[in-house]
């Protein structure tokens, strides 16, 4: 009720203050392709493709904007054209007119003067009128038109900030260092975040209410000003707004007051900023004062343990004692000499003793990862998750990817991987799944889950009719400089992405039961592109490949059981 009394920041005024902003940077929109590049981007349909959930699908609008610079350079010629006629024609009659003007009887007693000034003021005047209204710009104008559907939409723009905000949550990134762009593995940065664009993350951080973050990047967006950076978009009595209510948001009322007193030393007849400073006053006078306990943002609220999942994105597995990674070996793996391998074995590497997950080597040829995403990128379209209410595919923010399905029998590639994983794990690949291809977008990710369907599903995956997901392939296509591991909550396991490598585990015990120790989930893509392929192995097929045992535990797995009882 305090808050109301005296009228502190709240949604409203959020959008007031956003109109404020916009209506700024269109206040100093003088110039005539700005103006018409507004009025495009205002048109822009929300029904644009979300571009920011795969970077393979984002590499086309580098290729969009060289298209629109170009029409951009015809649109600029041509009114530098235009403009050169009309300073020519102004130049031409300024002397004469100001000649003429100091005895204009005198001119006009000429009766050649005369008669061109008539002429001018006839139909020289009205011509140059016509050029002044001609519209030269609609080459541009309808080259923007026609590519509406081909550019980012503001839903696009507000994942590309949260994504930002993921990145720095995860891997435990200051806001300056984000600014800059000081990341592991960059190298192609051409700017820096400016103090609009903190503003911006800001603003998300806001809209998810997250005000450790907001207070975070509003601080940021004031350093770069007092930095002296030039020409901020963006109004320090708003920043300074919404980072004092930051702090009031999460219990720093001192800090608060501290912020609110700068934005009455710029703008002193603030009324919002001048009840907020008489009401942390009244509050910070009282001594028996009750503690504002910040909450916690639902996006935080999870199901699984987050704060294990952050710890081995960053690769700090504290599950994986000194003692268990020393039951951890490479070798060379032929499948008990199978025919296919005896020549060129693959190398295999254990990754985690329980649940067993291994990692084969150059499974996959460069050109063999090429081919697959060639096919899979026309292919793309956002990735869903299942609703376990009404059993339906949904767009998720715990999956922030593209992906698609490539039929194993239809593409000499993808049956040839396929046929090597049936070679390296010995199972029936008949019943496996179409391979999946999934990029990952800006700070994509997937978060903790589990391949199999559980106990509560009466006939799993019913619609193939081949059981349950038995066992998961997971080949990585591409390298990723920064993030983007695979890992294994509940076991501690992690796989970074290395190109032509694959990982494999089985999703169930021996005797049938799901195996939940396999929750795995791949973390945010800091720096790079991360392309994958899955191949799912179905329990059907697998009865004289994998026997039922109910005696034995799921890191027996694979082919190698005398390996881990010759290590007990």
């Amino acid at each position: 009720m305090r808050v109301q009394k005296f009228n502190l920041f709240d949604g409203a005024d959020v959008n007031k203050s956003s109109q404020t902003i916009y209506t700024s940077a269109c206040e100093c929109a003088t110039d005539m392709a700005v103006g018409y590049l507004l009025l495009i981007l205002i048109s822009f349909s929300s029904a644009a493709e979300e571009f920011y959930t795969s970077i393979g699908h984002m590499t086309q609008l580098l290729y969009t904007e060289k298209e629109l610079l170009a029409s951009l350079d015809d649109y600029i010629r041509a009114e530098q054209s235009k403009l050169e006629t009309v300073k020519r024609w102004s130049e031409r009659l300024a002397n004469m007119s100001a000649f003429a003007i100091q005895d204009p009887e005198t001119f006009l007693s000429h009766p050649v003067n005369a008669f061109k000034l008539l002429k001018r003021m006839n139909r020289e005047w009205r011509a140059l009128e016509m050029l002044v209204r001609s519209n030269v710009s609609h080459g541009f104008v309808s080259n923007l038109t026609s590519r509406n559907e081909d550019l980012p939409d503001e839903g696009d723009l507000t994942g590309g900030a949260e994504a930002l905000l993921r990145l720095q949550d995860t891997y435990q990134l200051d806001s300056d260092t984000m600014a800059k762009g000081e990341l592991p593995g960059t190298s192609l940065l051409l700017s820096k975040l400016t103090v609009e664009d903190c503003f911006d993350v800001g603003m998300a951080a806001y809209q998810e209410e997250d005000f450790y973050y907001v207070e975070m990047w509003m601080a940021q967006a004031l350093q770069q000003i007092q930095q002296g950076e030039m020409f901020p978009s963006v109004d320090p009595v708003t920043i300074l707004d919404y980072h004092s209510y930051a702090l009031y948001r999460q219990g720093d009322l001192e800090a608060a007051l501290v912020s609110t007193k700068q934005l009455l030393a710029i703008d002193p007849e603030n009324k919002r900023a001048q009840n907020n400073l008489a009401y942390f006053e009244y509050e910070l006078a009282k001594p028996d004062r009750v503690e504002i306990i910040p909450t916690i943002p639902s996006k935080y609220l999870t199901t699984y343990d987050a704060t294990v999942y952050k710890q081995l994105c960053r690769g700090e597995s504290v599950a994986l004692t000194p003692r268990r990674r020393s039951r951890l070996f490479c070798r060379y793996h032929d499948n008990h000499r199978h025919p296919n391998l005896l020549i060129a074995p693959f190398k295999e590497e254990d990754l985690c003793d329980v649940p067993r997950v291994v990692r084969y080597y150059d499974v996959a040829s460069h050109r063999e990862a090429e081919v697959i995403k060639k096919l899979a990128k026309p292919k793309l379209t956002r990735s869903k998750v299942r609703n376990n209410t009404d059993h339906t595919n949904v767009a998720s923010r715990v999956r922030i990817s593209q992906n698609c399905w490539l039929e194993n029998d239809s593409y000499k590639v993808v049956k040839r991987l396929i046929n090597r994983v049936g070679s390296i794990t010995g199972l029936e690949m008949s019943t496996a799944e179409w391979m999946q291809i999934a990029n990952y977008g800006v700070g994509g990710l997937y978060e903790p889950h589990i391949d199999f369907q559980g106990k509560e599903v009466k006939n799993p995956y019913e619609y193939l009719g081949t059981g349950n997901r038995i066992a998961t392939w997971l080949l990585y296509l591409s390298h990723v400089e920064a993030g983007g591991a695979t890992v294994f909550p509940r076991a501690g396991a992690f796989a970074e992405p290395i190109k032509g490598s694959a990982i494999f585990w089985y999703n169930l015990h021996p005797d049938g039961e799901g195996d939940h120790q396999t929750q795995h989930a791949a973390c945010p893509v800091l720096v790079g592109s991360k392309w994958v392929a899955n191949t799912w192995l179905h329990e059907r097929g697998q009865e004289f490949k994998r026997r039922c045992d109910l005696q034995s535990s799921a890191e027996q797995g694979l082919t190698s059981d005398r390996l881990y009882q010759h290590d007990a």
